[in-house]
């Protein structure tokens, strides 16, 4: 599976009556519901935490699923097979040689974490598949050995313990870390009206500190700052508990009644803590979800 890059990307969508992001809580109304949502948000993701056992050193952030190589090109379709999860083991697979294994943070913090099995660590990928493909054909996993994979968290990026899965007829290989669920936070968002989305700025990523009271945030903006026709400037604030920081990037226009272009561009802002960052999650606002911390 391609790793995901963040770049500047810049799409001419539509002419709008305003610059900058729909539903980003401009005002005094939108940006109370902007805390409001926030206050869901860390109820939720409290919860969670709870649920796990009140511990939440492990949380990671975007894909468990990795390739190893590129697909031939007549194996066109295994990309999207593997994406809907259709995959099945054509043969015994291994236990887990031992029952724990570590997660190592660049910083060189460590966690012990309970191991799967590759059957265990197969039937996740095969669950996580996104979309529908009946017509694709299979994967069939012919072997199995434990291996480690770079992943991202709410703590950083890690090393994690992982499978490596190797398939017939193709010599792409397809990782899965393997840690069990009961060793991390699942979050659900809740549902939302496709007609009327949540308020606020998306965040792509959060890069810390070394104090850890600081955040600068990456998102998708306007193109020039306010004092330009169709830019904005922007700020951010801050939400807090215990476990998590949801953080509210709030966008100042250079007016609001111009018809502009939809341009993107990336932007960053900054915004302080009350405390430390620590091993606390960063959120983003819009569905309660946690972002990867650099």
């Amino acid at each position: 599976m391609a790793r995901r890059r963040w770049m500047l990307w810049i799409a001419v969508v539509a002419i709008l009556s305003g610059c900058g992001s729909a539903g980003n809580g401009r005002g005094a109304d939108g940006l109370d519901q902007l805390h409001q949502q926030a206050r869901d948000a860390l109820a939720r993701y409290d919860k969670a935490v709870l649920d796990a056992g009140g511990h939440q050193g492990f949380v990671p952030v975007g894909e468990l699923t990795g390739q190893l190589g590129d697909w031939e090109p007549k194996n066109g379709d295994n990309k999207q097979a593997l994406l809907s999860g259709r995959v099945l083991a054509a043969a015994a697979l291994p236990a887990a040689p031992r029952r724990t294994g570590k997660v190592v943070w660049k910083n060189g913090a460590t966690q012990t974490v309970p191991l799967l099995s590759a059957d265990e660590a197969l039937n996740q990928m095969a669950a996580a598949g996104a979309g529908s493909c009946p017509e694709c054909v299979p994967l069939e996993v012919t072997g199995a050995r434990m291996t480690t994979m770079r992943i991202q968290t709410t703590r950083g990026p890690a090393t994690a313990p992982a499978w490596e899965y190797t398939l017939k007829g193709t010599g792409v290989r397809v990782t899965r870390v393997t840690v069990a669920s009961s060793a991390t936070i699942h979050v659900t968002p809740p549902s939302s009206d496709p007609y009327n989305p949540p308020g606020g700025v998306a965040i792509g990523s959060v890069t810390t500190t070394t104090s850890g009271r600081q955040l600068t945030v990456a998102f998708t903006g306007a193109r020039g700052p306010r004092s330009q026709p169709c830019g904005a400037d922007y700020s951010a604030e801050a939400v807090e508990s215990a476990n998590a920081v949801v953080i509210i990037v709030i966008e100042h226009r250079h007016a609001g009644d111009e018809a502009c272009l939809a341009l993107g561009a990336q932007r960053a802002t900054t915004v302080e803590l009350a405390q430390p960052l620590g091993t606390r999650a960063v959120l983003e606002v819009q569905h309660g979800m946690p972002i990867p911390v650099r």
